[in-house]
């Protein structure tokens, strides 16, 4: 009875370290090309919410629906949507105008500067106005 008593506890070990590790959320693969490979969730989330607001426009404008990932709404990963090229050439614009005019704090990253953001053209229209 012993050596079944110890079975039945290494199983049980082990079956409860196995879920544990499935219950770990994996983390998610990213496709970014312009913005840095190090940017926290936190960061990257804020950029992307102050894209929606400067352009008045919700994540699909650049995003596709997920085909891949049922249950998730928007494949992030998919460059599937040609106006997602078009937002990091805009992207690269924007940074380097601030790197190359407005750097002043060489302890921000030039990916994170704002003097010139998308607001300052686009005025909250998803294209900017022609004046």
């Amino acid at each position: 009875m012993p050596n079944k008593n110890k079975i039945i506890v290494t199983l049980s070990f082990l079956a409860f370290v196995t879920l544990g590790v499935a219950a770990v959320k994996a983390p998610q693969e990213r496709n970014l090309k312009v913005l840095p490979k190090d940017i926290s969730d936190e960061k990257l989330d804020s950029i992307m919410q102050t894209y929606n607001k400067a352009l008045g426009v919700k994540c699909e404008f650049c995003h596709v629906k997920s085909k891949v990932y049922p249950g998730t709404d928007i494949d992030f990963r998919s460059d599937a949507e040609p106006m997602k090229e078009n937002a990091r050439d805009m992207m690269r614009m924007t940074i380097e105008i601030n790197t190359n005019h407005f750097y002043f704090n060489k302890s921000i990253k030039p990916e994170y500067l704002n003097t010139i953001t998308c607001k300052t053209c686009h005025r909250g229209e998803a294209f900017p106005p022609e004046d």
